[in-house]
């Protein structure tokens, strides 16, 4: 019996022990300095026994912090995403980052200047490209030739705008400015001297207009809404309040 159980030891001890998946976190710069990753890494081998090697961002690595994709966490002044490779100590790390307790080993870094890491990461407001079939072109000579008699469009007329009417780049710095271009022929006082072909109504024969009549037709109209959303819009301190 005792040489049967010296024999299994033997074979036990020469048993090659199966080799531990190999993790290498590819670390940017600003992170491995600040010694963030040097702080939230072993804490995660700690509670799994799993081991992670450190690489440089540039070094091939089955999983690594980046600054794309879905943001985890925030702090130097970036967000930070993590990606992997799939492996399924990559995935376990990934979770973990995630998990309340990962959370809470990130939110309880100091960095040596005092910055801190946060989970709450902030949604990016996405500001919306607002495009215009028109001729900008062509936009901007009908812009002098028909609202030039009281708003100034560019220096090409700034002499000839009426002071008490806004100028185009004022008008251009309001929040909501591609709606009232797009539907100035129904704000005071244009209705009494507009006609968009197809748009508006015949003017009363009561009523005549009490100025020339501007007429054009609506592809003048995207024509100039095409020149307006490139004008670059007044800086003109404060927040415009308007009513």
């Amino acid at each position: 019996m005792r040489g049967i159980l010296a024999a299994l030891l033997v074979i036990c001890v020469m048993r090659p022990v199966a080799a531990q998946e190999e993790l290498r976190l590819a670390v940017p710069t600003l992170l491995e300095q600040s010694g963030f990753a040097q702080f939230v890494v072993p804490r995660f081998v700690l509670k799994t026994g799993v081991r992670i090697t450190r690489v440089g961002e540039s070094e091939a690595a089955g999983m690594r912090f980046t600054t794309e994709g879905r943001a985890l966490f925030e702090g130097l002044g970036a967000r930070w995403g993590f990606e992997h490779d799939g492996g399924e100590g990559a995935e376990r790390f990934a979770t973990w980052l995630r998990s309340d307790i990962g959370k809470r080993t990130i939110e309880s870094f100091v960095a040596p200047d005092g910055s801190r890491f946060s989970v709450q990461v902030k949604a990016v407001a996405v500001t919306p490209v607002l495009r215009y079939d028109g001729d900008p072109v062509a936009g901007e000579t009908l812009s002098l030739s028909m609202c030039g008699r009281c708003h100034v469009i560019n220096e090409k007329n700034r002499m000839n705008g009426m002071g008490a009417t806004p100028s185009f780049a004022v008008l251009r710095g309001l929040s909501d400015w591609d709606d009232r271009f797009a539907t100035f022929h129904l704000r005071n006082p244009h209705p009494s001297f507009t006609q968009i072909e197809d748009i508006t109504n015949p003017f009363d024969p009561t009523l005549p207009p009490p100025i020339v009549p501007m007429e054009m037709t609506q592809k003048d109209l995207e024509a100039i809404l095409a020149y307006v959303s490139g004008i670059t819009p007044a800086d003109l301190g404060a927040p415009l309040q308007t009513q």
